[in-house]
């Protein structure tokens, strides 16, 4: 009855180790994806404008913050 169950087994295991050696040849070949994100133009971060407009709405929300608190 053993030996029936092995004979049997054979060739879905045979099967089994074909298609894993197929998936891993296939698996195997390496991809060289090049990805340049890169538009050419700046950041907006790096445009000056950017930052003196930043620090005016920073210190003007700091003055309304400070000054509004004082208010009794």
């Amino acid at each position: 009855m053993k030996n029936n169950l092995i004979l049997k087994m054979r060739p879905m295991a045979m099967l089994m180790f074909l298609f894993l050696s197929l998936q891993t040849f296939a698996q195997e070949k390496g991809l060289d994806i090049n990805v340049d994100i890169d538009k050419g133009e700046d950041n907006f971060f790096a445009k000056p404008w950017v930052w003196v407009v930043g620090g005016a709405v920073f210190i003007l929300l700091l003055v309304a913050l400070l000054r509004g608190g004082g208010k009794k």
